[in-house]
């Protein structure tokens, strides 16, 4: 389940094809290998949790040469399709990605009252899924590890 939603991942992200020295490099096409998680899980009443599910995966990989960290939930497999539904959003305290590029999947997102309190609800999950782009690529962490 978790390669599936790396392979979503860098099968939706488009760049501009050209050689592969390093996956900083702006034109790298970012592969599944690439993908860094963590499974993360609510703590109880957790306050300034973000998102509207207890739990998921927070991931990093480099998009067009910067870190993107993303938070997905994996849904159930049933036997119509092929692999599980996965939904997924940016985090970010970019207010573009924190907000328009998170407009088809706002409700993995809690609502806020503006778009400061978004960013700074994602402050500290960003921080964090930066810090999985400082991990090998494909690691895999478990809850609590960063």
């Amino acid at each position: 389940m978790l390669v599936f939603a790396a392979q979503l991942i860098a099968a939706g992200i488009a760049a501009t094809p050209a050689a592969e020295p390093g996956e900083r490099n702006i034109f790298r096409i970012p592969r599944p290998g690439d993908v860094r998680m963590q499974k993360l899980t609510r703590a109880g009443d957790e306050a300034g949790w973000p998102f509207t599910v207890d739990e998921g995966l927070l991931m990093c990989l480099y998009v067009a040469g910067r870190p993107t960290v993303y938070f997905a939930v994996v849904g159930e497999h049933d036997e119509w399709h092929e692999e599980p539904p996965v939904r997924m959003v940016i985090v970010s305290t970019d207010p573009f990605d924190a907000t328009l590029a998170n407009m088809g999947v706002n409700d993995l997102i809690v609502k806020t009252d503006d778009v400061a309190g978004r960013m700074a609800l994602f402050a500290p999950f960003q921080r964090m899924g930066r810090r999985l782009c400082d991990q090998p690529r494909g690691t895999e962490m478990g809850p609590g590890e960063l």
